[in-house]
């Protein structure tokens, strides 16, 4: 029927929720129509789907990275931040809607962007709020692909930025400016010059 090739025991992503298992690859029948299913369980989220094979590319399902793939992502998250000059609440939109693209890169890239090396106080709350969520949903990954832990996998992707020397330039870069009431637009601005945009 569909040109996919899931199996049984293949661990996948799904936009929204992240990395799954497919459990099953079965018909059912709802009246008159028969419907070929892919059952997908994401135990960190209690829940199960059933995709529908006609329904798959629409709905972003795909199999997970490889570890080439991965390593890519690696030097994606090592890169400087590349912050836009915009209202907070349209950039936390955009992270948002790239955070549940369900492409590895764009989560990457949401992940450098509001990573920060020293004072992770200086984040807002919505900014550590999407970054975790960010940071959560590549590590499922990287986990799954590297076969580790997700705990390491965090480990692994924030050790990479910290010895990120574009990462060490930004920040260095942003505390010469600081002062008592550095705003999150002032910090913006500082990345933004020291980026040459």
């Amino acid at each position: 029927m569909a040109t996919f090739n899931f199996k049984k025991g293949d661990f996948v992503v799904y936009p929204a929720h992240g990395v799954g298992e497919v459990i099953d690859l079965t018909k059912e029948s709802f009246g008159d129509i028969d419907l070929e299913l892919i059952v997908v369980r994401f135990d960190k989220n209690r829940m199960t789907l059933r995709i529908p094979y006609d329904k798959v590319e629409i709905s972003g399902l795909r199999k997970i990275s490889s570890k080439k793939d991965m390593e890519h992502i690696v030097e994606v998250v090592k890169d400087a931040p590349q912050v836009k000059r915009m209202m907070w609440s349209r950039r936390a939109q955009m992270y948002e809607d790239k955070i549940n693209s369900g492409d590895t890169e764009q989560v990457a890239e949401v992940v450098r962007d509001l990573y920060r090396i020293e004072n992770k106080e200086e984040q807002s709350f919505s900014e550590r709020q999407i970054y975790q969520k960010a940071l959560e949903r590549l590590a499922t990954e990287f986990a799954a692909v590297n076969k580790i832990s997700e705990d390491d996998a965090v480990i692994s992707i924030e050790t990479a930025m910290d010895k990120s020397p574009a990462k060490k330039k930004a920040a260095k870069d942003a505390s010469k400016g600081k002062s008592s009431d550095f705003s999150e637009a002032d910090l913006d601005a500082v990345i933004a010059e020291a980026e040459g945009q």
